[in-house]
């Protein structure tokens, strides 16, 4: 096992009615509040006007960034500082998905700055502080509202790059499973498949010797094996929400992750190109790649998808794990192959060269050129 620093200082408030402390969590940080959120979603299912009625009853100056993509983008992250700098916020509140919550992350690190947000992608600032951030989360699927991480799109340099810096856990986390039987059905699968992708990208990591870790793995992949295709037959169910909201949670706050060095990320790399090009939902260009990528990987990683089969799926056999994930994925309802997608008519040539720009790779299992070639052939 790989030595680890544990480090995770979010407080998460989960269950019903947590959100009647958001007015007092936020009165912490100040008066001076910037709202982000997506589109009409939070307000056409009454969540604005709760979050609305929490920031009257202290008194809060609220400034308002809406629009946030579902692929979020550097641009909205950009404007948002704006506002947040020109009026001098105290505190940001991401009320939305995963996509607003990142953008909300990398918005906190830019407003003390006078400087593009790209630049922090590219490693030419470092971030020295951040505007607290805190969150009420709506998708059960990324793992955002609890870790140091982010991903934004930049279209004018064709780029979908992840950040971290500890500055970018949230504060505070809001999750009332409540809040999220409103998801529709294909962003409900989508969620799930993207908590065992996580899951997944840890377990391929460096450090083999994590026992411990690996057993969180296959039981929050259990976790949503056993409850996933329930709450697709009911997608109202309170506790069915609140079971995958949690498991989604501890897939990506760091617990997979202690005793390993990296986990790969090779999957998540690939698939942000699909959703850089194609506007393919992050966890829909998940259960695209991970099957074509496990297949490209099946005598390299033989011993550990045999043992992810064994204590997952209850099978030793690797073609038949791989087939089993698929198939898992199959039942939620999300595509397999970009043909299932609504990408519509796709160029692999086009893919393979924006994968080489963007030097879409792992950091463990490594792929080539050729690799890139067969794993789009796989997808498609």
């Amino acid at each position: 096992m790989e030595n680890f620093t544990a480090y995770n200082p979010t407080t998460l408030h989960f269950g019903k009615g947590v959100l009647n402390q958001l007015g007092i969590t936020i009165n912490r940080f100040g008066k001076k509040v910037l709202l982000v959120y997506g589109k009409n979603s939070v307000k056409s299912n009454g969540l604005y006007d709760t979050i609305k009625h929490q920031l009257d009853s202290i008194g809060a100056e609220v400034y308002e960034y809406s629009g946030i993509k579902s692929n979020p983008v550097v641009q909205d992250v950009d404007a948002a500082a704006a506002i947040g700098r020109e009026n001098s916020v105290d505190v940001i509140l991401a009320v939305g998905g995963g996509s607003v919550i990142d953008s909300a992350k990398i918005i906190s690190i830019a407003i003390p700055v006078e400087a593009p947000a790209w630049d922090f992608f590219e490693r030419k600032m470092i971030p020295r502080t951040a505007v607290p951030l805190v969150a009420v989360l709506t998708l059960a699927a990324t793992g955002t509202e609890m870790n140091q991480f982010a991903v934004l799109s930049n279209h004018e340099t064709e780029n979908k790059n992840g950040y971290g810096s500890p500055l970018l856990y949230p504060r505070h986390s809001f999750l009332d499973p409540q809040l999220t039987v409103t998801v529709p059905e294909d962003y409900t699968a989508f969620g799930i498949a993207d908590l065992v992708a996580h899951c997944l990208e840890a377990y391929f990591g460096k450090g083999e010797d994590a026992t411990l870790s690996d057993k969180l793995v296959f039981s929050i992949i259990r976790e949503a094996i056993e409850y996933g295709p329930p709450l697709m037959n009911d997608l109202t169910n309170y506790e069915l929400r609140a079971k995958i909201m949690y498991a989604a949670t501890l897939a990506l706050n760091g617990l997979t992750m202690y005793g390993r060095t990296s986990g790969d990320w090779g999957v998540h790399s690939i698939g942000h190109i699909l959703s850089l090009l194609y506007d393919v939902p992050h966890g829909a260009s998940l259960t695209v790649v991970y099957p074509a990528w496990l297949r490209l990987q099946r005598e390299n990683l033989a011993h550990r998808i045999k043992f992810l089969g064994e204590n997952v799926f209850g099978t030793g056999d690797v073609d038949l794990t791989i087939d089993r994930l698929e198939g898992f994925f199959r039942i939620l309802g999300c595509p397999v192959r970009l043909s299932e997608t609504k990408a519509g008519n796709v160029d692999p040539d086009e893919i393979f060269r924006v994968m080489v720009h963007n030097k879409a790779a792992t950091f463990v299992h490594k792929l080539n050129v050729d690799d890139y070639r067969e794993i789009i052939r796989m997808m498609l």
